[in-house]
């Protein structure tokens, strides 16, 4: 059973898993609470002020409940954290079951992105135990592939390499616009001002020859949908390169 309103899980319940927990009947008739009710609250104090100001007693200030009423469904901060990166990848439409292995993934590696830019404080937390609506993305890349003749291993290698890859350039956009905040400035075109001294004695030194030649003739430096399509498709060139496929 859940714990009573306004007391955490019994140390008997502590070792049954959230999602466990959530998918039983609420033993209650009349239940103020919600697991969506939490996560919406939560989510949107993470999204408005950071994953740090997320806390169980601002949340039910928030809902407007007692301090321990949350507890009736979360054990504490962890499962909390749980909660609502599950609720945020439930956000993510996953690709149409009849795309090509291909159309699939590169479909399912530009919502990943635009979930994680909506949600940047998600990238900081999800690498825990995976949620229901989390493992559903590893399920339907795997299905994708699934008639392509990988084995299981091999199938698997190439989803957590595109996942990488989002992970990995989404991680260096959200650091780039953290950058912009923190030194007040309101473009990347001020950023490139603010820094255009130091930048000016580092290639004047002549060690940089590349990138300074991609200084002066690149384009797309502020074009970051084309920048992440591009990578996106030399990954996916090279897995169909690689695997024939």
């Amino acid at each position: 059973m859940l714990a009573q309103e306004g007391k955490p899980p019994s140390e008997d319940e502590d070792r049954v898993s959230l999602w466990e927990r959530l998918d039983r009947p609420a033993p209650a008739p009349r239940v103020t609470l919600t697991p969506e009710r939490i996560a919406t609250a939560a989510v949107g104090i993470a999204d408005a002020e950071g994953i740090d100001a997320v806390t169980m007693r601002r949340l039910a200030t928030e809902l407007g409940v007692a301090p321990m009423a949350a507890y009736r469904y979360v054990s504490g901060k962890d499962e909390l954290l749980e909660l609502m990166v599950d609720f945020v990848y439930a956000e993510l439409k996953l690709p149409d079951g009849d795309a090509d292995w291909r159309e699939a993934l590169r479909t399912l590696a530009l919502r990943i992105r635009e979930v994680l830019l909506t949600h940047p404080w998600v990238a900081r937390v999800s690498w825990g135990a995976p949620t229901p609506h989390q493992l559903a993305v590893p399920e339907s890349a795997l299905a994708a592939l699934d008639g392509v003749g990988l084995d299981a291993d091999t199938a698997m290698a190439v989803c957590t390499t595109v996942t990488a890859y989002v992970h990995g350039a989404v991680d260096l956009e959200i650091g780039q616009t953290r950058m912009l905040r923190v030194r007040g400035w309101s473009s990347r075109e001020e950023a490139r001002s603010g820094l255009a001294s130091q930048m000016a004695w580092l290639m004047n030194t002549g060690r940089y020859p590349k990138y300074n030649r991609y200084i002066g003739e690149a384009t797309r430096k502020d074009d970051l949908q084309w920048q992440f399509e591009t990578g996106l498709d030399c990954v996916l060139d090279g897995i169909a390169a690689r695997l024939g496929v």
